[in-house]
C-alpha cells in the first residue's frame, strides 16, 4: 500500500444564499411595526447610520418607489436561486440566525456636537417599555408577605416554582414533591414533605395568592376559587367594570352548577341540569352570564403583555375621479436614514488605523445594505398589493362575499418574481381599505366551483356560512348537512365535512352548542 499527493482541478458550480440575501428575505417577510424595531436595533449598534429629522409635510415629497443598487442585485439573484431551488432557499432562510456576515464592533469614539444638542437617533429609542415581570417573581413576592407557618411557606415556593404561565398547576402534587429540591431554609427535616402538608398548603396558594384561580388544577376547579372570591366579595368582573359579577343567589347557583354539573355545562345540556337541580333554565342562563365574566387563565391580567396594535402596511383608497383604488404604504412612521458623512470621510483616511477603518467599512456597508434592502421591500410589497387591487376589485366593491381565488403562484408569473416572494411579501402585513383593516394574505385563497361553473374563494364560502349562522333560529341551529344544502341553494357545492373544517378554522362551534334554550 503506498500514499502520493496530488493536484487536480475540478470544474463545477454551487449555489450558495449569501448571508445578505437571507437577511434580505428577513426584511421583506417582516411587518411594518417588527421592521421598525429592527432599524431601532441597528440605529443603536451601528454607529455609521444616522436618522434624519424630517417634518411630515417633507415625508411626502420622498420617493421610495424607485430601488436599484446592491439590494436589487441581490432581490434578483435571490428569485433565481429560489426558482432553482426552493427548498435550499428555505432551509438557508431558516438558518439565517447562525450565519451573521457583520459583527458589533467596538466604539471608535462619540461625534462632535455642540453643547445641549439632541441626538435625533437615541431619542427615537429612548422610551422602550420595561418587560412584565415572570408569574413565578410576582407570587413568590406576594408568597414572602403571607402570614403562614415557616415550614408551609418553604413548600409554597417549591408549588409556585411548577405553575404554568396561565397559573395552573398540571403537575400532581406528588410529582412536585419527587421533582423539587428542598426550598431554601428547609433545614435538616427530610424531604419531600408529607403529601397533607403540600394538600394544606396548595389551598393557601389558591386562597391567599391573587389573583383568584392562581393554583388551579383544572377549569372546574379555577371557576369554584373566582367564585368562592366572588362570594367574599373579593372579586370584580373580569372585563374590568367596578362592579361585582353578579348577584349573591346568582353566584351560589352558578358555584351549585359548576360543582356538581360541570361536565353537562361543558356540553350545554341545560334542560338536564334544570331537571336535576330544580332551577328554571332562565336561573341557568343567568348563572351562564355570571361564569361568562370570570377568566379561564387566571394569571393571564399578571404576565399579559399591552396589546399592540395592528399597524397597516398599506392604505387603499377609493379614487371618484377615475373610479378605482389606489394604494399607498403607510411607512410615515419609519425614520429615514442615512450614513454619516464624518465616519464616512474616516473610512477612506489613511492616517485613521487599518483596524478602525476596516470597522467602519464594514459598518457602513451594513447600514447601505440596511437602506437598499428596506427600499426594495416597499417596491415588491406595493407591486403585489397593486395586483391584488387589479385581480380583487370586486372585494372592495361588494365585500367579502365577492373575494375570487387568487393563486400566488399567477401573482409571482404576473410579477416575474418566484413565488415564494410573493409568500414573504404579503406575510404578516395588513392593509387598510374601505372596507376595514384585513391581512394581505387573506387575499390569496384557493376555490370552489359553484353550479354555473365560476370559481368562489374559500374566504367568500365562509363569509357565507357566518351569515347562514348568524341568521338562524338559535333555538334551532342549522347542522352542517343543513348549512351545506343551504350554500347548495346558493350555488355553492360544498361537502358536510368541508363545512365542519371551515366551522372549526373560524372558532364556530357545533350546532349542539349554539342552541339556546
Amino acid at each position: 500500500m503506498r500514499f502520493e499527493t496530488g493536484q487536480q482541478m475540478k470544474l463545477g458550480q454551487q449555489m450558495k444564499l449569501a448571508p445578505r440575501m437571507i437577511q434580505s428575505m428577513e426584511i421583506l417577510q417582516m411587518p411594518l411595526a417588527e421592521l421598525e424595531q429592527r432599524i431601532e436595533e441597528e440605529l443603536s449598534s451601528n454607529p455609521t447610520l444616522d436618522l434624519v429629522e424630517v417634518e411630515p409635510e417633507e415625508r411626502d415629497g420622498i420617493e421610495h418607489e424607485d430601488v436599484g443598487g446592491e439590494a436589487a442585485d441581490d432581490f434578483e439573484r435571490l428569485d433565481s436561486f429560489e426558482e432553482a431551488n426552493p427548498e435550499a432557499a428555505e432551509n438557508a432562510f431558516d438558518e439565517r440566525a447562525r450565519t451573521q456576515e457583520f459583527e458589533p464592533g467596538y466604539e471608535i469614539g462619540q461625534r462632535s456636537r455642540l453643547s445641549g444638542e439632541s441626538d435625533a437617533k437615541f431619542e427615537a429609542m429612548a422610551n422602550t417599555p420595561a418587560r412584565t415581570e415572570a408569574l413565578q417573581d410576582q407570587l413568590i413576592r406576594q408568597w414572602g408577605v403571607v402570614d403562614i407557618d415557616e415550614r408551609l411557606r418553604s413548600i409554597g415556593r417549591a408549588i409556585i416554582a411548577f405553575l404554568e404561565d396561565d397559573g395552573y398547576l398540571r403537575v400532581p402534587l406528588d410529582e412536585v414533591a419527587e421533582k423539587s429540591s428542598p426550598p431554601e431554609g428547609w433545614g435538616d427535616e427530610p424531604w419531600p414533605a408529607s403529601a397533607d402538608d403540600f394538600e394544606k398548603t396548595l389551598e393557601a396558594v389558591q386562597v391567599l395568592l391573587e389573583p383568584a384561580g392562581v393554583g388551579a388544577r383544572d377549569a372546574r376547579e379555577c371557576l369554584l376559587l373566582q367564585l368562592d372570591a366572588a362570594l367574599a366579595g373579593e372579586l370584580v368582573a373580569e372585563d374590568g367594570e367596578d362592579a361585582a359579577i353578579a348577584d349573591g343567589q346568582t353566584l351560589e347557583r352558578a358555584r351549585s352548577v359548576v360543582a356538581d354539573h360541570f361536565e353537562d355545562l361543558m356540553k350545554n345540556r341545560l334542560p338536564k341540569i334544570a331537571e336535576a337541580t330544580g332551577y328554571e333554565v332562565d336561573d341557568i342562563r343567568g348563572a351562564l352570564e355570571a361564569l361568562r365574566r370570570l377568566s379561564l387563565s387566571p394569571a393571564g391580567r399578571l404576565t399579559e403583555e399591552a396589546a399592540r396594535p395592528i399597524v397597516p402596511d398599506v392604505i387603499v383608497e377609493y379614487d371618484d375621479g377615475e373610479d378605482r383604488y389606489v394604494a399607498y404604504l403607510n411607512d410615515s412612521r419609519l425614520p429615514v436614514l442615512q450614513l454619516n458623512r464624518e465616519y464616512a470621510l474616516m473610512s477612506k483616511d489613511r492616517e485613521v488605523s487599518k483596524r478602525d477603518r476596516d470597522f467602519l467599512k464594514k459598518s457602513l456597508s451594513n447600514a447601505q445594505w440596511l437602506m437598499d434592502a428596506v427600499e426594495q421591500r416597499r417596491g415588491t410589497v406595493l407591486r403585489v398589493v397593486n395586483v391584488v387591487l387589479d385581480e380583487q376589485r370586486d372585494f372592495f366593491d361588494f365585500g367579502p362575499s365577492a373575494l375570487k381565488p387568487l393563486p400566488m403562484t399567477q401573482v409571482a408569473d404576473q410579477l416575474g418574481i418566484h413565488v415564494a416572494t410573493v409568500s414573504r411579501a404579503v406575510s404578516e402585513k395588513w392593509v387598510q381599505t374601505p372596507r376595514g383593516v384585513v391581512p394581505l394574505r387573506g387575499f390569496f385563497t384557493g376555490g370552489l366551483s359553484t353550479e354555473s361553473g365560476e370559481e368562489v374563494s374559500s374566504s367568500a364560502v365562509k363569509a357565507a356560512m357566518t351569515e347562514l349562522i348568524d341568521g338562524e333560529d338559535k333555538k334551532k341551529p342549522l347542522s352542517d348537512e343543513a348549512i351545506a344544502k343551504a350554500l347548495k341553494a346558493k350555488g355553492i357545492e360544498i361537502a358536510r365535512r368541508t363545512v365542519a373544517k371551515y366551522r372549526d378554522q373560524m372558532g364556530l362551534p357545533s350546532a349542539r352548542m349554539r342552541k339556546s334554550f
